[in-house]
């Protein structure tokens, strides 16, 4: 399977599971709205959600992929699946100890993270509880992360890319149960705490199937001193860091918006919504590529590691840089479309469609730090992505502190764009001097091309919108639909347009893969 073909069917199931996601906001967002119950899942949901995002889409596959891979090549896989089993092990026993310890200590985690909700009656205590009751999700996710990790490396894409679905399923059936029982928004908000719970065990037992049917059965052994398992661990810890930007900024963030009553929830909506292009593209993009990039480092093929990872930039410039256009054209539309109903209101329409325009800004760059990180893990140089996310969380910081009382909510949303560009031109800049032919083949060109296509796009899209809105209203799901499609649907026809007579092949190939049966 080709890498783009590849890229496209992990495309496919990611955008399944991005669209329940968004559907799993959606269900939130008429139960809780974005007041205080909103925010106190949003602040509690954080710290297990950090290792989630971090080992599902990062540290742990960018660490364990490369070394499984090598192991099944040189050992065989017999040897490859001991050492996953050996890992399993390790993580189960050693994230269910560190999630007991946070168990204990959530009174201050979470005064740490959230000092401002101290200021508001009940806010503080409910976080705490709600907090308690998820961090069991830190291994049961984890485990999840390393079967994925097992079989991307065994270039078996499906099953891994399908799983976060199955934790939005439960969550949606989860909320539609509360919403037909009728319970208080506190009752609410914890019965979706033990759905996050149920939405983890189920990402990780979907995938159990397809390890079976790779012949994987798993038998407990502790073996910290593993070679492999130090190989990895070695790895994780830089890479851990290095991708960690968007998450730590997210982190400085919510200490930031904990002082404005709905920021943190306006925020998390706003970031839910970019993450269907950041995950439909950078994922899926960073998960086939890093397999690639870690054969050609093995192999010492640095032509094709650059050939890879140039062709991967440039079709995630193609696809991220008119997203990017069309999210600051359509934002109003867009949010209001999916979340404006039950306790959601106008003013939560209008600051989460704010936030979403200032966050994406960065689209680009969260996407292409997908693509960037792999390729220094699989040459064995971890210390520049965390070199780059320090860059990264500094920039944040120092924005946050100088402009947050300025413009509140919308510096922390300002801040991680800007941190994910730092981020971004880091890794390029050090690819460059390093290893040098990033920029080969026009690279440059092609992208300032891809801009400029987008710019024509951009005020189309935006005068078909604001003409369709003042012919038809705002109100109802229908007109709201059209819309917003209608933008989405024209945009897309006016950048392949424009991609097409500037010479850009990236529309051309996107639509020979579509067009291409499967062999």
């Amino acid at each position: 399977m080709s890498a783009l073909r590849a890229a496209g069917v992990v495309s496919a199931f990611i955008l399944v599971s991005r669209v329940l996601g968004v559907v799993r906001e959606q269900v939130f967002a008429a139960l809780l709205g974005a007041g205080l119950h909103a925010d106190a899942y949003q602040i509690a949901f954080r710290i297990p959600n950090l290792l989630r995002d971090l080992f599902a889409e990062g540290a742990l596959s960018a660490a364990f992929v490369p070394i499984y891979a090598r192991l099944a090549r040189q050992e065989g896989r017999a040897a490859a699946q001991r050492l996953a089993a050996r890992l399993l092990t390790l993580l189960a026993v050693g994230l269910g100890a560190l999630a007991l310890l946070a168990i204990v200590l959530a009174g201050p985690l979470v005064a740490v993270l959230a000092p401002g909700f101290g200021a508001v009656a009940g806010k503080l205590e409910l976080t705490v509880l709600l907090t308690r009751v998820m961090l069991p999700f830190l291994p049961l996710i984890s485990c999840a992360a390393l079967a994925m990790g097992m079989l991307n490396a065994e270039e078996r894409y499906a099953a891994p890319a399908f799983a976060p679905a199955m934790f939005n399923v439960v969550a949606i059936v989860m909320g539609l149960a509360l919403w037909a029982q009728g319970f208080a928004a506190e009752q609410v908000a914890l019965g979706w705490a033990v759905g996050t719970l149920l939405g983890g065990l189920a990402q990780f037992a979907i995938q159990v199937p397809a390890l079976r049917a790779g012949g994987f059965r798993f038998r407990p052994e502790w073996a910290p001193r593993d070679p492999g398992i130090r190989q990895v661990a070695l790895l994780m810890g830089p890479a851990t860091a290095g991708l960690a930007a968007v998450q730590v900024n997210i982190f400085v963030n919510s200490i930031f918006a904990s002082h404005e009553p709905g920021a943190v929830s306006w925020l998390n909506y706003a970031f839910r919504i970019l993450y269907l292009p950041i995950g439909l593209f950078g994922v899926a993009a960073g998960t086939v590529t890093a397999t690639g990039l870690a054969k050609r480092a093995a192999e010492q093929d640095m032509e094709g590691l650059r050939d890879t990872l140039r062709r991967s930039l440039r079709m995630l410039a193609f696809l991220t840089i008119p997203a990017t256009a069309g999210l600051l054209a359509l934002g109003v539309p867009i949010v209001r479309l999916l979340f404006e109903r039950g306790r959601f209101g106008p003013l939560d329409t209008e600051r989460t469609a704010v936030a979403l325009a200032y966050y994406g800004a960065g689209l680009v760059a969260y996407a292409a730090v997908k693509v960037l990180a792999p390729a220094f893990y699989a040459l064995g140089r971890p210390r520049l992505p965390l070199l780059a996310s320090v860059a990264a969380v500094a920039t944040n910081l120092v924005l946050n502190l100088s402009l947050y009382e300025q413009l509140g909510f919308r510096s922390v949303a300002l801040g991680t764009s800007l941190g994910a560009l730092v981020n971004a031109a880091v890794l390029l800049l050090a690819f460059e001097r390093q290893l040098g032919g990033l920029f080969r083949d026009g690279l440059a060109r092609a992208v300032a091309l891809m801009t400029l296509a987008a710019l024509v796009m951009a005020p189309a899209v935006f005068g078909l919108s604001r003409w369709l809105q003042a012919s038809l209203g705002t109100h109802g799901l229908a007109v709201q639909a059209l819309t917003t499609f209608a933008g989405v649907g024209f945009g897309a026809l006016v950048y392949f347009g424009v991609s097409a007579a500037l010479g850009l092949p990236e529309a051309g190939r996107l639509l020979s893969v579509v067009r291409r049966p499967s062999p």
